[in-house]
């Protein structure tokens, strides 16, 4: 019996877009993308990884996931909102 599932694997072009736009969202100020504590020492000696390198590494991690869909979720997720 096969999967329905169907993965999504990122071609190069498609990683270096998504990792653009990761990117982008650091460097606005309107999205909440603070360094998320990592116990992989070796990598990371202070403890940090940055919030491209960890959207990334989960994107890796989980092949069967849309990417956009997921960036699109992503830049919902982590939006600033002002009080009003």
């Amino acid at each position: 019996m096969q999967s329905r599932k169907r993965v999504y694997t990122l071609g190069v072009e498609e990683e270096q877009e998504i990792r653009n736009a990761l990117h982008q969202m650091v460097q606005d100020g309107s999205f909440n993308t603070k360094p998320a504590y990592t116990a992989n020492s070796a990598a990371y000696p202070d403890g940090l990884m940055p919030f491209v390198d960890k959207h990334m590494s989960y994107l890796d991690a989980n092949p069967k996931l849309d990417a956009y869909k997921y960036l699109a979720n992503l830049r919902l997720k982590t939006r600033v909102t002002l009080p009003l």
